[in-house]
């Protein structure tokens, strides 16, 4: 009997763990981080599940943080088997790791000097030396792989680069594992390829209760301009995977179209100038990825001001630039990294703007300023929000709950079961009640730790 246990991302959209075993074989899809909301941040610390070393293998469909960043932590708790991705998934994840790594180390140290942790002393849930080794088990494979009696496909899913959803075939069975699902209009990728005939599947619920509206070119001009003529500068905290790309592709057609005036457009996320490079030559090698369009124009990512900031030093100088700008800072959320240095001193002027372009869990600072916090807590201190706070889902890199189901109708037939994952409450089971209502098909939103029958 082969079964599957619902490990993360099942009442929340972080945390995606999916195991399964058939007789004496292991097999975990996707190994996030659990991010938010404190009572999802404690599971990270909580003791794995199972054993890790009884593991026979990780499948990793893409390198964002809550799919792949709970895999050093794996590693220090013994698990030494492959982790099967994709090429471009494997080369991000280790940036991404890395970064995360450097970041849980920072704010150990962070909490020890101001003294506002819990534990004492605050420790990482992993360090570099964890991550390195996590980095090291990756296995990219374009085809399938063999896993002991099972098999696994990566297919094209259109969220980042390198992302993918999983198909595994086991005892008989075929599961499909979604991952994150990108949208038919991403500006740079190609849309997912078309799902096949399976037994099983776990669809991903981001935005499974909302419709994305067409990117407003126009309001977007106008709402760096007004910021510009004010004497304010644009903070965008911004997912440094593939969201950074994406502004940088966005602010190059509004200049070169000449909507917005030509502002010094800074990135300043380490994590971000590592993965532009990885995308950069994704243009360079013409991907199978990216859209022609793409690989066959100009620079899809500079806009003729753009400066790339390396150094601590250079951040502490753009902090306060004294002239209007756009500034580009991870992390997306403003859960960490250089865009905390920012959102401290820009928060307090009137004349600034902060953008959150994409989805922002609940628990997380980028939440607090859409819901309107008058004030944030950064490193142990209280600061007073007086900018501007724009959000602006429509750059979201996740499918809706029209594309979710356009994707899935696609399917050569019905799969006996849809379960709806990795996503809020509400949205999981709208998204669950237009499955059952447009397709006629049984949807399910499991609970965590709940294990099934495939």
């Amino acid at each position: 009997m082969s079964t599957l246990t619902f490990l993360g991302a099942a009442g929340t959209v972080t945390g995606s763990k999916f195991l399964v075993e058939h007789e004496r074989q292991r097999i975990l899809i996707d190994c996030g981080m659990f991010q938010g909301e404190a009572q999802w941040r404690r599971r990270n610390w909580d003791p794995f599940p199972i054993d890790p070393a009884t593991l026979d293998a990780v499948v990793v469909t893409h390198a964002h943080l809550d799919h792949c960043g709970y895999l050093p932590s794996l590693v220090r708790e013994g698990f030494r088997g492959p982790v099967i991705s994709t090429p471009g998934t494997a080369e991000v994840a280790a940036i991404v790791l890395r970064d995360a790594a450097h970041l849980q180390m920072e704010d150990a140290q962070h909490a020890r000097a101001g003294g506002y942790s819990r534990h004492d002393p605050p420790q990482p849930l992993f360090d570099a030396e964890d991550a390195e080794a996590a980095i090291r088990l990756f296995r990219p494979s374009d085809g399938r792989v063999g896993l002991g009696d099972a098999e696994v496909t990566l297919y094209r899913a259109g969220h980042i680069l390198g992302s993918a959803f999983a198909v595994l075939e086991v005892d008989g069975r075929r599961l499909l594992v979604s991952g994150d699902l990108g949208r038919r209009q991403h500006p740079l990728l190609r849309p997912p390829e078309l799902p096949p005939a399976v037994d099983t599947v776990l669809v991903e619920s981001t935005y499974g209760d909302r419709h994305h509206q067409p990117v407003d070119h126009a309001q977007l001009a106008r709402l760096i301009t007004t910021t510009a003529e004010r004497g304010g500068v644009v903070l965008m905290p911004a997912f440094a995977i593939d969201r950074t790309a994406v502004l940088l592709h966005e602010l190059a057609g509004l200049m070169r179209d000449g909507l917005i005036p030509g502002l010094p457009v800074y990135v300043n996320s380490p994590m971000a100038l590592a993965a532009l490079n990885v995308y950069r030559a994704a243009v360079t090698n013409k991907s199978a990825e990216l859209r022609p369009e793409v690989v066959g124009g100009p620079d899809p990512f500079d806009p003729g001001t753009l400066r790339l900031v390396h150094s601590v030093e250079e951040s502490m100088r753009i902090s306060d630039p004294g002239r209007p700008s756009i500034v580009i800072s991870a992390s997306g959320m403003a859960t960490g990294g250089r865009v905390l240095y920012h959102l401290a001193r820009l928060l307090p002027g009137k004349r600034n703007t902060v953008v959150l372009p994409g989805f922002q869990v609940p628990g997380t600072r980028g939440r607090a300023l859409l819901d309107g916090a008058r004030a944030l807590k950064i490193h142990g201190r209280y600061v007073p929000v007086r900018a501007q706070i724009v959000g602006l889902s429509e750059f979201s890199a996740h499918a809706d709950s029209d594309e979710l189901i356009s994707w899935l109708s696609s399917a050569p037939r019905p799969p006996e079961t849809v379960y709806v994952v990795h996503g809020e409450d509400h949205a999981r089971a709208v998204l669950a009640r237009r499955i059952q209502d447009d397709l006629d098909w049984t949807a399910v939103t499991p609970h965590h730790l709940e294990r099934v029958r495939l």
